[in-house]
């Protein structure tokens, strides 16, 4: 654990404060943080018992139930882009991820609307540097900030974050020396996805830390465990698990006895009788039926 200005620590199960943007911020330059995106609830819980710093999440996950799986990490939901198209469909979107318990909402969209949420006083975290949602105008999947002229409008990006009103920016694939740099002489608290360690926190996707991405691995990630192999694994035990399953049923094997109601031999032997001496129909309405709150009412 580290310390947060004002923010007590405990250890050894006991429940921890979360951070604020206030402590991120009068932390910043002095430690690195951990940040992982995650795409499910038992992410959420699993970042929360890993004593993970934040996490960040789509924004349709975010809800009360992830809010009340991570009490104490700090929560940033992501607006998606291309979904929400005008500046009040983010901040719709963003003010349902603060009542949730969001304490910071993600946005790539213009500035106009990262400046229209935070005028409205939301915590907001733009993006610099390669934009993946804007791949098209840079080649592709690329690294940038490589040259002095790219680099320098990853920092006018910075600047205009800033000016915006964004607290933080995430910094995608730009050389560490140039993150570092920018990072030492802006005010933003700056999230590294593949930009080195001179920021303020490090940011990888859960599917890739857990090495269940079945694409691309970015030469920045770092697979910590192999759940595609347990995948397949289960897959293949449930294929088998089916094919018993078929099996047992085309060999009368299920349902066993172990799996069947039984009822009274008196009671069946008065329901066959009514059955073959014609009288099970009394009582029925023409071509209706009994009524669904009769054959449901309790026993008498």
């Amino acid at each position: 654990m580290f310390d947060r200005v004002g923010v007590l620590w405990f250890s050894d199960g006991v429940e921890r404060a979360r951070p604020t943007v206030a402590d991120l911020l009068a932390g910043k330059g002095r430690r690195q943080l951990a940040d992982v995106f995650v795409l499910s609830l038992e992410e959420v819980r699993a970042a929360e018992e890993a004593d993970l710093d934040m996490l960040c999440l789509p924004d349709d996950l975010m809800g009360p139930e992830a809010r009340q799986a991570a009490p104490s990490v700090f929560i940033i939901a992501a607006l998606a882009y291309g979904v929400h198209a005008t500046a009040e469909e983010y901040l719709r979107t963003a003010m349902a991820a603060y009542r949730d318990g969001a304490d910071a909402v993600y946005c790539a969209a213009s500035l106009d609307t990262v400046a229209r949420l935070a005028a409205e006083g939301l915590a907001v975290v733009g993006h610099i540097g390669f934009i993946p949602t804007h791949r098209t105008w840079y080649g592709g999947y690329r690294a940038t900030a490589k040259t002095a002229e790219s680099a320098l409008r990853v920092w006018r990006q910075a600047r205009a974050l800033e000016d915006a009103g964004a607290f933080a920016a995430e910094i995608e694939l730009v050389p560490e020396p140039v993150a570092a740099a920018i990072s030492q002489r802006s005010s933003l608290f700056l999230i590294s996805m593949g930009s080195g360690a001179g920021c303020d926190a490090q940011y990888l996707f859960s599917m890739d830390i857990l090495g269940s991405n079945t694409g691309h691995y970015p030469r920045h990630s770092r697979t910590y465990r192999d759940f595609a192999a347990e995948y397949e694994r289960l897959h293949t035990e449930r294929v088998a698990a089916y094919r018993e399953y078929c099996a047992d049923v085309a060999g009368g094997a299920y349902p066993a006895d172990e799996h069947k109601l039984s009822i009274d031999e008196a009671e069946l032997a008065q329901f066959i009788e009514a059955l073959d001496g014609g009288r099970a129909d009394t009582g029925t309405r023409p071509g209706r039926g009994v009524p669904w709150t009769e054959i449901a009412a309790p026993a008498r």
